[in-house]
């Protein structure tokens, strides 16, 4: 079954006589004596559906956490790692995680560099926040070393790590798989399902269940992943080729542009390249902040991966890395008419340029 179509036929109800044809929102905390639950924080219909849909995109066991951090932590914990290789720069969110645990040790690896990671566990983002660097999976994948990879900018309507040597997948349910803007949600597939038992413990005990309305919400979202996921992307090709040549521009970061380093890589590895792009305009950190307050239908806002377009100078959060460029914008495009969005950009960014 095409991925296409999994998102809209799987997780359904049973085909009975007078049936509903999506699975109706569970409002419960205690159920009846005698079944497998019990209790709703150690599972819940509306998280089992939305896992179903996950995993059969996926390929393996998904777990449905309360938020896409819950999952990050449960799958360092029970993973456990001594030491862990990432990317120099990824989601601020896990890398804070990491500096927390201070007996982690941290092996800062370039694209490049995975195959030689002397580590316990491999962590990857492909494509990377906010950079937009492409990581060859399978490379990366190649040894005994456990692989997780954070899939939530590619999501798997674009690839599939598992299937190309990873052992976990993380998402940010709250980003593109629900697709509107409007709840928190993580979480993680597992090529082993002993290992989705071990993160399904951990999130009973650390109570990270997610609530019924948001699996709800997810699953809908689901439904439209594929349609949504694609126009958005052709939006993002537009934009990324005519900012390529726009004056106000310096650097155009889209991994399916020719002049990308890894590009190579991406389109060997993703069948589709995503929506998601960064740019960094000729008069660097006060055009960006310019650009961003001059918009008018894309919103200046933080998070990303819904039906409408937002930006972002990812330099004015403290806790952003600095090897981001400070004049870096992060780019979501979303499913508007990509004339309308172009039109918004290149006023913004001739009124950055006026300001100077």
């Amino acid at each position: 079954m095409q991925r296409a179509t999994i998102t809209v036929a799987a997780g359904r109800p049973d085909p009975t006589p007078d049936a509903p044809l999506n699975v109706p929102v569970e409002f419960a905390s205690a159920l009846v004596a005698g079944g497998d639950v019990g209790y709703t924080r150690h599972d819940a219909g509306n998280s089992r559906a939305f896992e179903q849909v996950l995993g059969a995109l996926e390929g393996g066991h998904a777990v449905l956490f309360a938020s896409g951090m819950a999952a990050i932590t449960a799958v360092l914990d029970v993973l456990a790692p001594a030491s862990v290789a990432r990317p120099p720069v990824f989601y601020s969110g896990t890398r804070a995680v990491l500096d927390a645990r201070s007996h982690i040790r941290q092996v800062v690896c370039e694209p490049d560099a995975w195959i030689d990671a002397d580590a316990a566990l491999r962590w990857i983002e492909s494509p990377t926040n906010p950079d937009l660097r492409v990581i060859d999976i399978t490379a990366a994948s190649s040894r005994d070393t456990p692989t997780v990879v954070d899939s939530t900018f590619a999501t798997p309507i674009a690839q599939r790590p598992l299937a190309l040597g990873a052992e976990v997948v993380v998402h940010s349910v709250s980003k593109y798989l629900s697709g509107h803007s409007d709840l928190i949600l993580g979480a993680a597939v597992c090529r082993d399902p002993e290992l989705a038992a071990r993160l399904r413990d951990h999130r009973e005990l650390t109570g990270a269940i997610a609530g019924p309305m948001e699996a709800w919400l997810a699953l809908r979202g689901m439904r439209t992943l594929d349609v949504r996921f694609r126009r958005a992307a052709d939006n993002a090709r537009v934009l990324a080729e005519r900012l390529s040549g726009h004056a106000g521009v310096q650097t155009v970061i889209w991994p399916g542009l020719a002049n990308h380093p890894d590009h190579a890589v991406a389109t060997r590895q993703m069948d589709v390249i995503g929506p998601m792009l960064s740019v960094i305009p000729t008069g660097g950190e006060s055009a960006a902040q310019a650009i961003s307050e001059s918009t008018r239908l894309w919103t200046h806002a933080t998070s990303l991966g819904g039906v409408e377009s937002t930006l972002e100078r990812r330099r004015r959060h403290r806790f952003e890395s600095p090897l981001v460029d400070p004049g870096l914008l992060r780019l979501s495009v979303g499913i508007e008419d990509v004339e309308d969005l172009w039109a918004d950009l290149r006023q913004a960014l001739e009124a950055a340029g006026s300001s100077r």
